[in-house]
């Protein structure tokens, strides 16, 4: 089984990204910062906060969709808020998409907020509100079940240091894999966590038995050239023991976002 885990960057090379994902052919696609404005009548909108002005695709989501008839899609908005179709309004949802070959059986699911509740009404403050998507598959080739888990971590704007905000996240995030996995099966977690590797948050996952993939690999950057900040640490990729890791690895090209995506194979 291969697992891919990707923050798609709202579709901001959404030519390239829909090419890249026929191509790499993954059996699960997890990906955060998806976009969905059903109403939509154009294939860019305009986002507005502040002073920040950014094109955001309009609905990545079907888009992604149309490129992966193969797969089921499960579509988890954090928020619905309201951009601009041209000159008109125009209200688009904004979270996790998760793609599932459809020979891979879905026999359990668990959809929660890991911090804040779905805002109906506006993007709402910073820190804005996040959610966890836990999957139990039955993948017939291996026979065998599992646990996948996606999530993307809140983003604070004072950086991606420890906050009680974040581990108040972590409990909320291991609750949630509490009430689906099965001790006896394996056991995977990824996502854009907007953490550091030192965060208390991995010592907590370490508690549940996983392991991160990202830092034990010796992988030191999960950022493409698209994003110029220092911090090179986002998104991760953990197993526990029962996990049979094939391959792993972070992408480095092509660049379909600002992130990299994380590339797991299971044996």
């Amino acid at each position: 089984m291969k697992i891919l885990s990707l923050n798609v960057w709202g579709g901001m090379r959404h030519a390239s990204l829909l090419d890249y994902l026929k191509q790499v052919d993954a059996d699960v696609y997890c990906l955060q910062e998806v976009p969905r404005a059903v109403a939509a009548r154009s294939e860019w909108l305009t986002y507005r906060d502040g002073a920040v002005e950014l094109q955001q695709r309009a609905n990545l989501y079907r888009e992604i969709a149309n490129a992966l008839p193969g797969h089921d899609g499960f579509f988890a908005p954090t928020a619905r808020g309201e951009l601009l179709d041209g000159e008109y309004p125009c209200h688009q949802e904004f979270g996790l998409a998760t793609f599932i070959r459809q020979e891979i059986a879905v026999i359990g699911q668990a959809l929660d907020f890991v911090h804040g509740a779905f805002s109906p009404h506006g993007f709402g403050e910073h820190p804005r509100a996040r959610n966890a998507h836990a999957f139990r598959l039955y993948d017939y080739s291996a026979d065998r079940a599992l646990c996948l888990v996606q999530f993307h971590g809140l983003r604070e704007t004072g950086g991606k240091s420890d906050t009680p905000a974040r581990d108040a996240q972590a409990a909320s995030l291991i609750a949630l894999i509490d009430r689906l996995h099965r001790q006896d099966e394996a056991l995977i977690l990824c996502g854009d966590f907007n953490l550091l590797p030192e965060s208390r948050t991995f010592q907590s996952l370490a508690d549940l038995g996983l392991t991160d993939l990202i830092t034990t690999n010796g992988f030191t950057d999960t950022r493409t050239s698209l994003y110029t900040k220092p911090g090179r640490y986002a998104d991760y990729m953990l197993v526990n023991a029962r996990a049979p890791v094939a391959d792993f690895t972070v992408v480095e090209t092509p660049e379909v976002s600002d992130h990299r995506a994380l590339l797991l194979t299971l044996g």
